[in-house]
């Protein structure tokens, strides 16, 4: 079930340890992914594609509040679901602190993924990776593709 995908900070790090014991490599991505779209699948794909296993974390409806003002559009429940339920992630996990440095922290990834609009040594979690021999990547994002873009598209045309 979709839904077994879905963990607690304190419910991942027995997943965890399971796929250290079975030499997985861990990569970790994080995000709003407020209406899923296909410059998300594509990131999340790439991501996937970069080790074992991939754990999203996903901003809760506060911490997407606090970035983005009126959103989310899907609340934190559905976000997560729908992530879960793509066959390329292996864990879903909310956190509500303005970044994910925590959770980061907690997975201690091979590998720490974001788009290419970031710079590796800018994204959160870069010092805590490194310091553990990992990689931080970023993946090409797919032009033209923004949940701001789509709601835009939308209040235009109705």
């Amino acid at each position: 079930m979709t839904a077994d995908k879905i963990l607690t900070p304190a419910q991942l790090p027995a997943l965890l340890a399971q796929w250290q014991a079975e030499h997985r490599r861990v990569v970790f991505t994080n995000g709003c992914f407020d209406l899923l779209h296909l410059g998300h699948v594509d990131y999340l794909e790439k991501a996937r594609a970069l080790g074992d296993a991939l754990v999203v974390g996903v901003n809760t409806d506060a911490s997407v509040s606090g970035l983005k003002p009126g959103r989310p559009i899907q609340d934190e429940h559905a976000r997560a679901r729908i992530l879960a339920s793509l066959a390329f992630v292996d864990a879903v996990v909310l956190f509500g602190e303005p970044t994910p440095a925590h959770l980061i922290a907690l997975v201690q990834p091979d590998v720490l993924v974001k788009g290419d609009d970031y710079a590796p040594e800018a994204i959160v979690g870069y010092d805590t990776v490194m310091a553990k021999g990992g990689t931080v990547q970023t993946v090409p994002l797919v032009a033209g593709y923004s949940t701001s873009r789509i709601i835009a598209t939308i209040l235009a045309h109705p």
